[in-house]
């Protein structure tokens, strides 16, 4: 007697088209707009983002009116989500499927998660599903492959839960390392070690005076045949409302560990289309964890570049983004000498009385972060202005003390960093062994 149709397979594994196990659903017309997302509701919004929810609504007329659990799939993403509870369709590119009497749910929700298709980007992929075959064991075994499945998958979770967790606990290590660095906690104090051996050192202060000082000589050397033009002071700060420093600390403007001649400028406006051969400049984009990645950069005109030549990079050089993502920080390397930066970045060179990398750590630090961030007044993606930056303040040690400081911070966070490494790795590993674990698992029976 032959099979019928639509009869489920029973005894063994067959290969089946995905149109036969999976039936399309319709929303009815039924789907939420991005822009018409809450951050809460009552209704939960899944779309084809990676995060299994994308917002909220609270109208409960939006609801998917189809039977549950659906499987949703991101015809531009790839994403795949089983959903068992009552939910709004996103807008964009979604595919809801319901399992046939052939699989079972969770069976064809696995398999779509493992199958092999292209990447197109943003194109559509639905297409390369349909086209593919699901190897349908009896339902029994189906049900033994997806708990198989989720035990697997339950252990490696737990695993991928430790990883995420020691990199946190990382990521506030660096930052307390870098509080404690700019409040003399990190290393002895110059002003401590001087009592023990009994000598004198230059405090913050007086190293901030001799600065100052420094740069009022340089000045009047460059302009001695200008006698109308004045010498105008660094701006002092208002140290009324910040921390209490240690003995022999003091507190700077950013502006007053500059260097005199090369102010704190922002660059290029509109550097145009890449031009090979041109000028390079570096955007906030290639700003990574203190350094500049040389292998993205763009080139601008030599003829633009030149009417923004104020902006002109030396190797050394610090540069902190002021639009957009605010307080990145990176030195320039010494290949970079000659090129220039976009409006988004601020170029600050530091004095050469001051240690430049323990300079680095203090923008870096939560304390210079915050201060950043808080002159954006809370906006969204507003930027901080040339004089903001010049009024940053900065901790200053004595020079001594800055150099022991820079040197334990890059020792503590070069250990965290290479951990981080590590830790970054074995999530990679994490999500190849989900890949395997599940293409393991839908291999056809073998033949006998």
């Amino acid at each position: 007697m032959q099979k019928a149709k639509n009869q489920p397979p029973r005894n063994k594994w067959e290969m089946l088209p995905f149109d036969q196990v999976a039936i399309p659903q319709s929303d009815q017309g039924k789907r939420v707009k991005q822009r018409d997302y809450l951050s809460t509701g009552r209704l939960p919004v899944i779309d084809q983002g990676q995060g299994f929810i994308g917002g909220y609504v609270d109208d409960p007329r939006l609801a998917f009116e189809g039977d549950l659990p659906v499987i949703l799939f991101g015809d531009h993403t790839r994403a795949v989500k089983f959903v068992d509870r009552p939910f709004a369709v996103g807008a964009e590119g979604i595919k809801i499927f319901r399992p046939s009497a052939f699989v079972t749910p969770k069976y064809l929700f696995h398999w779509m998660r493992a199958a092999k298709l292209p990447d197109r980007g943003y194109g559509r992929h639905y297409q390369y599903l349909r086209q593919l075959k699901i190897p349908a064991p009896p339902i029994v075994e189906q049900e033994r492959i997806v708990a198989e499945i989720e035990k697997q998958f339950s252990r490696l979770d737990e695993a991928v839960a430790n990883l995420k967790r020691i990199k946190a606990n990382l990521k506030r290590y660096k930052a307390a390392v870098l509080k404690a660095a700019v409040e003399g906690r990190l290393v002895a104090t110059e002003a401590e070690l001087a009592r023990k051996e009994g000598r004198t050192y230059e405090t913050g202060e007086q190293l901030l005076a001799r600065i100052l000082k420094e740069r009022r000589t340089a000045w009047e050397k460059q302009n001695a045949g200008s006698p109308k033009k004045k010498y105008k002071e660094p701006q002092s700060i208002d140290t009324s409302n910040l921390p209490h420093l240690p003995e022999g600390w003091a507190w700077a403007a950013l502006e007053t560990v500059g260097q005199e001649g090369r102010p704190i400028i922002y660059g290029i406006i509109k550097p145009g289309p890449h031009v090979p051969g041109g000028v390079p400049y570096v955007r906030v984009t290639e700003m990574k964890d203190g350094r500049v990645d040389l292998q993205s950069l763009r080139r601008t005109s030599h003829e633009r570049a030149a009417k923004f030549a104020r902006a002109t990079l030396q190797g050394g050089d610090v540069l902190i983004s002021k639009d957009g993502t605010i307080g990145r920080v990176a030195i320039v390397p010494i290949e970079l000498e000659g090129g220039n930066i976009t409006q988004h970045v601020m170029r600050v060179p530091i004095h050469t009385s001051i240690w430049r990398d323990y300079a680095v750590w203090a923008i870096r630090s939560d304390s210079c972060q915050k201060w950043l961030t808080s002159e954006t007044k809370g906006v969204a993606l507003r930027g901080v202005n040339v004089e903001d930056f010049r009024r940053l303040p900065i901790p200053v040690p004595p020079i001594r003390e800055q150099q022991r400081i820079a040197a334990e911070i890059a020792s503590r966070l070069s250990i965290a960093d290479e951990l981080e490494t590590q830790v970054n790795a074995n999530l990679q590993r994490g999500d190849h062994l989900r890949q395997t674990i599940l293409l393991r698992a839908f291999q056809s029976e073998p033949s006998t």
